[in-house]
């Protein structure tokens, strides 16, 4: 499709262990237009944040792409050369870290810091590097006045602040956001993610969220997918999967988050532990925790098929 920025065709990734190929990401696949906002949700070492990373080629060894195919604005990223990916990282597709505090350079002012993507990627002297900085700087919410502060002087909304001004510095396709609001408090969270979807408005910018808070996917996602042990077992648009999931998987993480509205009922938990992905298990690979597991899901892997407003993996549905 020509609105079509970015399209993932059975991505393969695996990270070699002294027992074996731990099979981190399966054969997944989905697309993503320009200007569309998706949510990636699931558990702890399902495969989210390793799937986006090698949407820039951060995969280091032991990990490795092993199949599929990344498109984006077009070009495969796993055939460019070495120098087209250092143009694309920070300038067309650029990544906001969970742990700002960690991505940030201690030792740096934070204006060096956003000037230094600008000079990397623009055309431009210092002295307007520094002005578009002071700009990135009003954009978030934090003011030019800070661009002689480290790190260690701001508080955690404010560092992820910068992260997000040094993200959208050269003006994106894409944006991956690592769990942005992880760690702060509501109040922060809220203004984080009111300034986020200002952001993708005046900039008709695309944007993956990668969270655990299904609160964040309802308020900024056009679309979410649902990932169990490195494979997307759901995907439809934010609406109709927070309303009527179908996959008992989806189901589960939904009733497991507390609801501002609405009866008081108890929370119920999802039983057992992720499976081994070095030896994942034959069939569905959520079965063994599943209430509907039927004979069919122990034996045959079930293909993401379209059902109505949904894609699902899952035998019970079909």
């Amino acid at each position: 499709m020509k609105d079509r920025l970015l399209e993932i065709e059975d991505l393969k990734i695996e990270y070699m262990t002294k027992k074996g190929a731990v099979k981190a990401v399966d054969g997944v696949s989905f697309n993503l237009s320009n200007n569309e906002t998706m949510g990636l949700i699931g558990e702890s070492g399902c495969g989210k944040s390793t799937m986006v990373f090698s949407f820039m080629r951060f995969v280091m060894p032991p990990g490795r792409i092993v199949g599929g195919r990344i498109i984006f604005d077009g070009r495969n990223i796993l055939e460019i050369d070495e120098e087209a990916l250092r143009n694309l990282r920070g300038k067309e597709m650029t990544i906001v870290l969970q742990g700002a505090q960690n991505a940030l350079n201690p030792v740096l002012k934070i204006g060096s810091q956003i000037m230094e993507v600008i000079l990397v990627h623009e055309n431009i002297d210092k002295e307007n590097a520094r002005e578009r900085a002071e700009e990135q700087l009003e954009l978030v919410g934090i003011g030019k006045k800070r661009m002689n502060s480290y790190p260690h002087e701001l508080s955690g909304g404010m560092k992820q602040r910068v992260m997000i001004a040094i993200a959208t510095a050269c003006n994106p396709k894409l944006i991956i956001m690592d769990e942005p609001v992880t760690g702060l408090d509501v109040i922060v969270q809220r203004q984080l993610l009111t300034l986020i979807k200002n952001l993708r408005e005046t900039m008709n910018v695309a944007i993956i969220f990668i969270t655990h808070d299904l609160s964040v996917v309802t308020e900024t996602c056009d679309k979410v997918a649902v990932m169990y042990a490195g494979k997307i077992v759901e995907e439809a648009d934010m609406i109709t999967l927070y309303q009527h999931p179908l996959h008992p998987y989806s189901q589960a993480l939904i009733h497991s988050y507390p609801s501002i509205r609405g009866r008081k009922i108890s929370l119920q938990s999802i039983p057992g532990a992720p499976p081994n992905l070095i030896e994942p298990p034959s069939g569905c690979r959520y079965h063994p925790r599943c209430d509907h597991s039927m004979d069919i899901c122990k034996a045959e892997e079930p293909d993401l098929k379209t059902h109505g407003m949904h894609r699902v993996a899952c035998h019970l549905v079909s």
